[in-house]
């Protein structure tokens, strides 16, 4: 059953690119929009952690221009991935303290997949830099994080625009903000580039199934940014700020 007069907001994954929600979420808030649920997937789980704890998107922007790739990990000893991310969930604690995910304003969910048995993950309840960095966990990579008894990586594998926790709360009206579904493929010159174009196609595909269930989908032109680029942070916000106003402007989400 609806809830009336809720509004959520689900935010994807994509790495640095998901830096252009930032610039959503003030252009939401500039348009009067109180969002009063939101679900995050990796760089959304982040994100969404930031702004459903008060943090405003000019001071979300700060703490992502401020932070280097050397600030978020740390090499690890693990069999199962190359870094920690001990960097990040320091950064959470640093800014938020030691809060847990029930514990936000703005309630909040975050998804990760179970790397042993490939379940998605909904977490909205417990530690909150330990279910962000679950989130945000891309395997491979990083090791896996440990949480009740699971072990689990980036919840992009099994929903990457993360519509379903709003679905299941029965959130009124739901944005989505997908980074991948405006993206620019190109022909890949090296086996990382080809291997990251695999990725992402997956991807994408995944989030296509799902934006049909929204009721404003904003999808920032994301072509000349990388994913891996912290310098890019500032484009990438006025990006996706533009993205929201012009979608904004073309829908009727205002008048509901």
């Amino acid at each position: 059953m609806a809830q009336a007069g809720t509004v959520g907001l689900a935010l994807s994954g994509g790495a640095v690119l998901g830096c252009t929600q930032i610039g959503v979420l003030q252009a939401l808030d500039e348009a009067g929009i109180r969002v009063t649920h939101l679900a995050g997937t990796s760089i959304g789980a982040i994100v969404a952690s930031f702004y459903a704890f008060g943090l405003t998107p000019r001071e979300i922007g700060n703490v992502a221009e401020s932070i280097t790739w050397a600030d978020l990990t740390r090499p690890t000893a693990s069999r199962l991935g190359l870094l920690s991310q001990e960097g990040l969930r320091k950064i959470l604690r640093g800014r938020l303290g030691d809060v847990r995910v029930e514990d936000a304003p703005i309630r909040l969910a975050m998804v990760a997949t179970d790397i042993s048995t490939g379940e998605k993950v909904v977490m909205t309840e417990g530690d909150l830099a330990v279910a962000v960095s679950a989130s945000a966990c891309f395997p491979g990579i990083f090791a896996p994080v440990e949480r009740k008894g699971r072990l689990l990586v980036d919840g992009g594998l099994v929903e990457h625009l993360p519509v379903s926790p709003l679905q299941d709360w029965g959130v009124e009206e739901i944005i989505g903000v997908d980074v991948f579904l405006g993206m620019t493929f190109r022909r890949p010159t090296r086996f990382f580039h080809l291997m990251k174009n695999a990725v992402d196609i997956v991807l994408v595909q995944g989030s296509r199934r799902v934006a049909a269930d929204v009721d404003l989908l904003i999808t920032p032109d994301l072509q000349g940014f990388s994913s891996t680029e912290l310098k890019d942070v500032s484009g990438l916000v006025e990006a996706g700020y533009e993205a929201a106003r012009e979608a904004l402007s073309q829908s009727s989400f205002l008048d509901r």
